[in-house]
């Protein structure tokens, strides 16, 4: 699979069922695609059939409301038909707003922010106590961060060194009331998980061949959990949402879907090029 090409794959996707739903969270959507990609694509062993089992690998998007890029991902790794993608936060769905345990190829009820890494980290030491040998992901969004209960997670991931868990900051820097800078000053965000004793990686997180290097370097790290600080652009693939925060939460007009769905398009055909 050519994995740049289908980060803008995905994006469609995503724009056509936030264009559908008449809601959703397009900009972070846009921002983690490319990491979802390479994680369901490239790193994570998670099928829809080996899903039912303990010893495979789990994943928590924690930022839940990026559930319409989760959907998209787990759609075209075959967990649900693509005629779901038409129901997503219609009446009487199971494909919410957030993720929800219901849904195929979901682990965990997420979206109440700040929860997802100490899961994460509970599932990374009962995976020791069974001496298994898979790995456990976590998604974070960088406003998520300002959350107290993330860094009893970092803590405990740390004291356990818990090499067996991989977390990942969608370092976007925007949030729905401006920047992370402007609501909880994270300037030092590599510095801050090293000191609760993980192993920090930066990365370019809308540049797969960068993020799948990451993902092999934190999976032979050893002795610590890692995390991998993803800078990434929220509304990354669509010129006119980039950087916005006012993209956070908006659903396009039928113009922005055009537009945004022909850039999308020709970025796809440049990649297969």
């Amino acid at each position: 699979m050519n994995l740049k090409a289908n980060s803008y794959r995905l994006r469609q996707d995503v724009l056509d069922i936030i264009y559908r739903a008449k809601t959703g969270h397009i900009g972070g959507d846009f921002s983690v695609t490319d990491i979802l990609n390479v994680l369901y694509n490239q790193v994570m062993d998670i099928t829809p059939e080996n899903f039912g089992r303990n010893d495979r690998d789990h994943f928590i998007l924690s930022k839940g409301h990026a559930v319409e890029a989760l959907y998209a991902v787990l759609c075209q790794k075959g967990f649900f038909p693509r005629e779901d993608l038409l129901t997503v936060s219609q009446y009487g769905s199971k494909y919410i707003g957030h993720p929800y345990n219901k849904v195929n190829g979901i682990e965990m009820n997420s979206g109440s922010l700040g929860h997802g890494l100490s899961v994460a980290v509970g599932m990374a030491i009962a995976g020791r106590m069974d001496k298994s040998s898979h790995r456990v992901y976590a998604v974070m969004g960088d406003g998520e961060l300002a959350e107290g209960s993330v860094w009893e997670g970092a803590m405990a991931g740390g004291h356990y060194k818990l090499d067996n868990l991989c977390a990942v900051i969608d370092r976007n820097h925007l949030q729905i009331s401006g920047t992370t800078e402007y609501v909880m000053n994270q300037k030092v965000q590599e510095e801050r998980w090293a000191a609760f004793g993980w192993n920090v990686i930066s990365v370019n997180g809308n540049d797969v061949d960068a993020l799948q290097q990451a993902f092999a370097d934190a999976a032979a790290f050893k002795g610590k959990p890692t995390v991998i600080v993803a800078h990434t652009t929220k509304g990354c693939g669509v010129s006119f949402m980039e950087n916005q925060a006012g993209w956070h939460h908006r659903v396009p007009t039928a113009e922005e879907y055009e537009k945004g769905m022909a850039e999308l398009k020709a970025k796809e055909a440049a990649a297969n090029e």
